[in-house]
């Protein structure tokens, strides 16, 4: 079957379309995304501002006629950090429904975490033994570990990059974001290690795979399968280079789009301290994420989405005209 999965996160609305079926691998087939920053549209009171609401359920309409032009049967729309933590979250997520028919669903930070770290174990599968798995994505810091699919521990802290940015700059106060960073991610990394010693250490997301390409990782066109490895090492070099490089410049590095050159900075800045806190040499770059771990637990629980577990109902697909919720048993 052909799934669109929509993920609102604080940078970018991304809806990736994939061919999945049950017991194999999702494989991408269309791709669909605008960087809205919609933790940039959160007012003084904590509520998004009309004008973000706005560009959010514009992009949601052009992401359900994108998925029925691409063929979907289903589309499974998701909202993380800067939507789940806005004051008016249920408001929008109403005038979104009656105006795109598409229903959003809030990922918890703890639920997110979780997803990722299923993504890691079906990608690196059992013979990876205990993971630790960490994610940086706009507006929080995601941590998983165990040794199942189901982590023994998730944690998610406030330590975005986007976050970062907006609260300590694009440069000049890295030594407070250090600090900040360190002292957050201190207070949760007891919980984290007394599931170690790891037997691989994970990095996902977009900002991993980005401070992976500017310490001279493949780049994304020699495919998913290459090994990639970022190094706790260069990061300590990267942090000082991209404090001292204006952000104009930023994104003539390898791997730095225009969009994120502001923020690379805040993200090494978080990898460099959860790594160093956590004890980690390096990490592997592991190219699924949250979002596929939303289609595999889809795939995983298909029979339960009208009826059956809470895991389950709150990833239930959006059935609509054009998009109809396939009802292929497991």
């Amino acid at each position: 079957m052909r799934l669109g999965v929509l993920d609102i996160g604080s940078n970018t609305v991304h809806l990736l379309v994939m061919d999945a079926r049950v017991g194999g691998p999702p494989i991408p087939a269309a791709s669909h995304k605008s960087q809205l920053r919609l933790a940039e549209h959160i007012e003084d009171d904590g509520s998004m501002s009309k004008k973000g609401a706005d560009a959010l359920i514009e992009m949601v309409a052009s992401s359900r006629e994108f998925a029925e032009d691409t063929g979907c049967s289903s589309l499974l729309p998701f909202v993380t950090s800067a939507l789940r933590e806005a004051t008016n979250c249920d408001d929008v997520i109403l005038r979104c429904k009656k105006e795109t028919g598409v229903e959003l669903r809030v990922l918890s930070g703890t639920d997110e975490s979780r997803l990722t770290f299923l993504s890691a174990r079906r990608w690196y599968g059992w013979s990876a033994g205990t993971l630790g798995v960490f994610d940086i994505g706009g507006g929080s810091l995601e941590i998983a570990a165990g040794s199942d699919e189901e982590p023994h521990v998730a944690l998610s802290v406030p330590l975005g990059a986007g976050r970062l940015t907006r609260d300590f700059g694009s440069s000049g106060n890295t030594k407070a974001m250090r600090r900040h960073a360190r002292t957050t991610i201190g207070s949760v990394i007891g919980d984290v290690l007394r599931v170690a010693p790891f037997d691989r250490t994970v990095g996902t997301s977009k900002t991993f795979r980005t401070l992976g390409r500017i310490a001279g990782a493949a780049p994304a066109s020699e495919g998913p399968y290459v090994p990639r490895v970022l190094h706790r090492e260069a990061l300590r070099d990267m942090v000082d280079r991209l404090d001292r490089t204006p952000v104009e410049q930023r994104a003539a590095l390898p791997g730095v789009s225009e969009g994120r050159a502001p923020q690379v900075l805040a993200g090494a800045v978080v990898a460099e301290a959860v790594m160093e806190l956590a004890g980690i040499d390096h990490l592997d770059l592991c190219p699924w994420a949250v979002r596929e771990g939303v289609i595999v637990t889809y795939l995983d629980h298909l029979d339960f989405y009208t009826n059956g577990s809470p895991s389950a109902r709150a990833l239930k697909p959006t059935p609509s005209p054009g998009l109809v919720l396939a009802e292929t048993p497991v």
